[in-house]
């Protein structure tokens, strides 16, 4: 009879399992190193096969004779891959990231800086086209979601969260229809597989207990895109990614020092924002081109999450924040093949102070890039160097104290022409 209150507590707690964890991801919106160097500024440039990620309909550009940049008499400036009519391009990429999460509790009598093992994600893109049809095919498989963060074992505010992790994949085909030489559109589904996992203190001082969580689940998106280019100095891009919604299927398993362990299965349902990005490019010369967009992710979905257990489901309300991206970038083509950008993004904060979590360290951030790239006859390579910060974050609720952001990312991404 003991052992009630502490399994109650226990059950209770697991409900924030599936939502703490996926939140924690948020997204990963760095999916190719030329566009993570431009501040992923890239949906009205889109000039690689990774455009099926950042703007599909610019994978009908790829191809000449397609949405021409020419500027001037006998100048053109042509994407970095587009070299022929038809044919098959391919580009894969990894990016690394180092997050770092400091918190400041009780008036500054614990401290905890929190810089972690680096984590990895790829991607994959490939594009394909008949020589003078007007659509053009791709195929992306990409991580839009994932990434963890570790705090440790007797940390204060262990039930709050110890770990949280998410790892989220999609494979994405698209179609890619050249309707006039200035204009391309473009859609797709997506296929997506979850998996997230938590770890949670289920009282103050560790003394053998923990709460963890595990779940995967499928869902079915899609994604689209527009490209328009009146101008050879000017071009628009609009893209699209629906919301999906995954239902987690696994486990909750209670551990409580003295009483063994205690397993249950359970289920959640998590709502996968949607998210529309609009992006503006200036190239005032071939050699210069400049963009910015503005992206907007829907987090005011992620509301109340429920898990659905044998012993009674479990409401857990987060009321997040729809948010924005404001992103800046720039890139300079030399003539040596060699191309340099640089871009900057103001990432807006999604988790309002009331439900704030420190295993979900949301918080206005400042994003800086810079990189280099370098085309060759087929193959081209792209390095990008990516820093973020987020000032002093000062929480009121019953995590209260104060908390700073910092994270390294490193993105390499190749591209060859078949």
């Amino acid at each position: 009879m003991k052992s009630a209150p502490p399994i109650a507590l226990a059950c209770a707690i697991a409900a924030c399992c599936p939502a703490a964890s996926f939140a924690l991801g948020i997204r990963i919106a760095d999916q190719d190193a030329r566009a993570t160097a431009r501040g992923n500024a890239f949906t009205a440039t889109a000039d690689n096969p990774s455009a099926i990620y950042y703007n599909p309909a610019g994978i009908s550009q790829l191809y000449a004779p397609a949405l021409s940049l020419g500027v001037g008499v006998g100048k053109t400036a042509v994407p970095a891959e587009q070299d022929g009519e038809g044919g098959l391009r391919m580009r894969m990429g990894v990016y690394a990231i180092t997050l770092g999460s400091k918190a400041t509790l009780g008036g500054g009598t614990y401290t905890t800086d929190i810089s972690h093992r680096w984590q990895e994600t790829g991607n994959f893109y490939a594009t394909w086209k008949k020589p003078g049809s007007a659509f053009t095919f791709g195929l992306g498989i990409y991580t839009p979601y994932g990434f963890g963060i570790w705090y440790p074992e007797n940390w204060p505010l262990r039930q709050f969260g110890i770990h949280g992790s998410i790892a989220y994949a999609s494979i994405n085909p698209v179609v890619s229809w050249q309707v006039t030489p200035t204009l391309s559109i473009a859609a797709g589904p997506t296929l997506n597989y979850a998996k997230t996992g938590l770890k949670i203190g289920i009282f103050p001082t560790a003394i053998g207990d923990a709460l963890e969580f595990e779940g995967t689940g499928w869902a079915v998106g899609a994604n689209a895109g527009i490209l328009w280019k009146p101008h050879p100095m000017h071009s628009f891009g609009l893209m699209y990614r629906s919301e999906t919604q995954v239902t987690f299927d696994g486990h909750a398993n209670t551990t409580l020092p003295g009483l063994g362990g205690f397993r249950e299965s359970a289920t959640a349902n998590i709502i996968f924002p949607q998210n529309i990005v609009i992006g503006y490019s200036f190239r005032p010369t071939p050699k210069w081109n400049l963009e910015v967009n503005v992206d907007w992710t829907d987090w005011d979905r992620l509301d109340t999450v429920t898990l659905n257990k044998a012993t009674g489901n479990v409401p857990l309300a987060f009321n997040w924040q729809s948010s924005f991206f404001y992103e800046f970038g720039a890139t300079y083509q030399f003539d040596s093949g060699f191309s340099a950008s640089a871009g900057y993004i103001f990432s807006e904060n999604s988790v309002p102070n009331a439900s704030f979590n420190p295993i979900v360290p949301d918080s206005n951030r400042h994003i800086f890039s810079f990189g280099l790239g370098k085309k060759w006859q087929k193959w081209d390579l792209d390095l990008a160097y990516q820093y973020a910060h987020g000032p002093t974050r000062n929480v009121t609720n019953l995590a209260a104290g104060s908390y700073q952001f910092d994270s390294h990312a490193i993105s390499l991404s190749a591209g060859y022409r078949f």
